[in-house]
């Protein structure tokens, strides 16, 4: 099975994602995730990443295609893979379904309104010794600013503010709400709520995957 998740900044794709991991066994495609270890290995597909951003340039679909072809060859993904993050237009969405061996069987969309949206990325906060994550409202640290696990400081990241998070939602609309109706007129889509803790959305998932 190949699922694409698709979804806003702060929808929940990634947390679904590795839940939908365990639950179906197949591995979480992640572009950022792919990107980084790339260049940590250093294979050629990662240099040329790390090329492309000391450059200061976009990695182009072609690399990230490469990178995905790479990782679909890998054993634990023979009977498929969750793609999130990915793709993010209609381009990348073509180009992925003309891999070989790709056939995209489901793509779900999760839906959360805006202004959600915008008190779940503006409440985050991380800390900058483990990295770890909270939120002033759905995950509070027991002492304000203070990470519960190593006691480090807490902090907000620079483009979690309500104006740089309006933002990013504008261009989600723009680049990649189409995809909806790309998927849409292909039969592949379906839309599930956002709202809610993340297993009454992973319940959600499930059942339209069981009604295939």
């Amino acid at each position: 099975m190949h699922l694409v998740l698709l979804g806003a900044p702060g929808a929940g794709k990634g947390t679904q994602a590795k839940m939908l991991e365990n639950l179906l066994d197949i591995p979480q495609i992640s572009t950022g995730d792919m990107l980084r270890i790339a260049m940590a290995e250093g294979t050629a597909l990662g240099k040329e990443v790390q090329d492309c951003i000391n450059s200061g340039n976009l990695v182009s679909d072609a690399i990230v295609l490469g990178l995905i072809k790479e990782r679909l060859e890998k054993a634990d993904a023979t009977n498929g893979a969750i793609f999130d993050g990915f793709p993010r237009t209609i381009e990348q969405a073509e180009a992925l379904g003309h891999l070989e061996g790709v056939s995209i069987d489901h793509v779900i969309s999760i839906d959360v309104p805006q202004e959600n949206l915008i008190m779940r990325l503006s409440g985050r906060r991380t800390c900058r010794d483990c990295g770890g994550m909270f939120h002033i409202v759905f995950k509070p640290p027991v002492t304000d600013g203070v990470c519960n696990d190593c006691g480090g400081e807490l902090y907000q990241r620079a483009d979690d503010n309500e104006q740089s998070i309006r933002q990013r939602l504008e261009v989600y609309s723009k680049s990649t709400e189409p995809l909806v109706r790309f998927y849409t007129e292909r039969g592949s889509l379906r839309e599930v709520s956002g709202i809610g803790q993340p297993n009454d959305v992973s319940n959600r998932i499930a059942s339209i995957l069981d009604e295939n």
